[in-house]
């Protein structure tokens, strides 16, 4: 067993989501999302060394004291899978561990609305799944990617760094390829699916011009494509993609994407008020010719109209989806004023004090 297991395994009990581990600090997790520390044990280099080196590939570790950054998974038991983390500080050393469930959940088990399973009928084009780091977008795409693959006999490529949940073939095929052990980039992954008969392909992390430019390509000729951004809204999805471009290819771009976006889940994670953990709440808008249209124009301020008309085609807006769970009292309205978009919608729910303390902590990551 390594020595490490220990806080794995206290990590597991507990329930927590995220160990950190830093030279010159305590160990801490994050339970509920909330970081708090193991014990006071300060970790120095001869501790904090050799408990990273143990779970790590010579090689990898090499690289990693030659680069300061290293992305693995790590194999505890057959319950418990790690995405692991290893970065240089000011300190020394620190890595983050992010405990992965063996067990894909279901997009009904993790509360996401119906309309996302459409997603998976779809032949071609791009599906995109987004929001900050640590929102759930690959235990979203996990439970889709599951749902296919029950329904559907299709060939998915998985490109990921590093691969996270670990499907078994049902009716579908899935190829898994980690970045950079199978393959050197994700842009290199993307581009060989175009020539490994593949009917979907889930890039894990559209980062760079290279990526995103070969995911509109592949959508357009006729794959279905899933991708992630760190986006909190629709509307900010389509502009952080144009954005990439240069100035004089983005028109054609436009032209793209209005073509091949089908549609975008932006997902948040709200903590629950009756102690239970966090929920998923979801922004979603389904392409409609409305959608192509705006997208070319360049007008996407004109996306909230389109999603707050379009409930009847499970389109949803994000502070709607903010407002259902806050009326359902699933969360408490600072939370709900925190995350949503627009403040001052939820500026009346809060006492006298809590409005003082949302106003000066600005807000959370709202984006208009």
């Amino acid at each position: 067993m390594a020595v490490i297991d220990q806080y794995f395994k206290l990590l597991v009990e507990q329930g927590a989501s995220d160990l950190h581990l830093s030279q010159g600090s305590p160990p801490k997790y994050r339970l509920h999302g909330n970081i708090s520390a193991i014990s006071d044990e300060i970790l120095t280099e001869e501790i904090i060394h050799p408990m990273l080196q143990e779970i790590c590939d010579p090689q990898a570790w090499e690289r990693f004291m030659k680069t300061g950054d290293l992305d693995f998974a790590y194999e505890m038991d057959e319950e418990s899978r790690f995405r692991c983390n290893y970065l240089k500080q000011s300190h020394g050393v620190a890595a983050v561990f992010r405990l992965i469930p063996t067990k894909i959940a279901t997009l009904e088990q993790l509360g996401i609305p119906s309309v996302v399973k459409e997603f998976g009928h779809l032949r071609s084009g791009l599906v995109l799944v987004t929001g900050p780091t640590g929102s759930g977008k690959s235990t979203t795409l996990a439970a889709l990617i599951d749902y296919i693959n029950t329904n559907f006999a299709r060939h998915i490529i998985t490109v990921e760094e590093p691969i996270e949940f670990v499907h078994s073939n049902k009716k579908s095929i899935i190829t898994q390829r980690e970045v950079p052990i199978q393959t050197p980039t994700f842009a290199d992954g993307l581009r060989a699916t175009l020539r490994e008969d593949a009917d979907i392909v889930l890039v894990g992390e559209m980062r760079d011009l290279e990526t995103i430019s070969l995911a509109l390509t592949a959508a357009e000729t006729g794959l279905l494509v899933f991708g992630t951004l760190h986006t909190n809204n629709a509307r900010k999805t389509v502009d952080r993609i144009i954005d990439v471009f240069p100035s004089d290819q983005q028109s054609q771009v436009r032209t793209m994407l209005a073509a091949s976006l089908q549609g975008v889940v932006a997902q948040l994670l709200c903590k629950r008020c009756d102690g239970g953990g966090r929920c998923a709440v979801n922004e979603i808008l389904v392409s409609t010719p409305a959608v192509g249209s705006i997208i070319r124009e360049g007008a996407t301020q004109k996306l909230y109209d389109v999603i707050t008309g379009g409930k009847g085609r499970g389109m949803v807006f994000m502070d709607e989806a903010i407002n259902e769970k806050l009326q359902a009292k699933m969360i408490s309205p600072m939370e709900a004023y925190m995350k949503a978009i627009d403040k001052n919608r939820f500026k009346q729910y809060l006492s006298a004090e809590e409005a003082a303390v949302g106003h000066a902590s600005g807000g959370g990551p709202s984006e208009g």
